[in-house]
């Protein structure tokens, strides 16, 4: 039997980058690069691979994953094939402050910042959102686990044990994990 692929995902700002660097720190495999390397919007880098953006027209480089954590953002994961057994980790952040953080994002990049007010932008994220839980819930290779950031940053103590449940491994050491988590980085906060 294949070891699973364990993906990390959500929608844009959601914590998927601090989550891989709690697997990590735990000391889970990565499959990650430096193609997109750390900056002011994610001074610990984003974990990315980037044969990921092809995912939906290449897939062929997946079996590399196999025991590895994954970043998959939230729009490709149906692209996963079903020829692998997945553990995924959904990362949730309040809609507010994805939509902030997002746009401080685009804003530090220099780039257009979304058309779409606030609200119609926090509601699609929303959609999108709840769209991948059920896509999801209805494949059997996927296992899933709903994580919300803000536990990750404010109180991980309640949240590694459930990582720990669902990634089983004696070898991951959630306490060092731990030492991923900086509260200073958790910013664009909406309580």
């Amino acid at each position: 039997m294949n070891s699973p692929v364990t993906i990390v995902t959500g929608v844009p700002r959601s914590g998927t980058s601090l989550l891989m660097q709690i697997l990590a720190a735990a000391g889970h495999p990565l499959l990650a690069d430096a193609e997109r390397p750390p900056d002011e919007g994610n001074p610990r880098g984003y974990l990315e691979y980037a044969p990921v953006k092809n995912l939906a027209r290449d897939s062929s480089w997946l079996p590399a994953a196999r025991g590895h954590a994954l970043k998959v953002i939230h729009a490709l994961v149906p692209s996963l094939p079903p020829t692998e057994t997945y553990r995924v980790l959904v990362l949730s952040r309040p809609w507010p402050e994805v939509v902030a953080s997002q746009r401080a994002l685009l804003a530090r990049l220099g780039r257009p910042a979304p058309t779409l007010t606030d609200a119609a932008l926090a509601a699609l994220y929303e959609t999108q959102f709840h769209g991948l839980v059920r896509h999801l819930a209805a494949r059997p290779e996927a296992s899933h686990l709903i994580v919300a950031h803000a536990d990750l940053v404010r109180a991980p103590e309640t949240v590694l044990p459930r990582l720990a449940d669902f990634l089983p491994d004696p070898g991951l050491d959630w306490d060092r994990a731990r030492s991923a988590v900086d509260p200073a980085l958790y910013r664009n906060r909406s309580s």
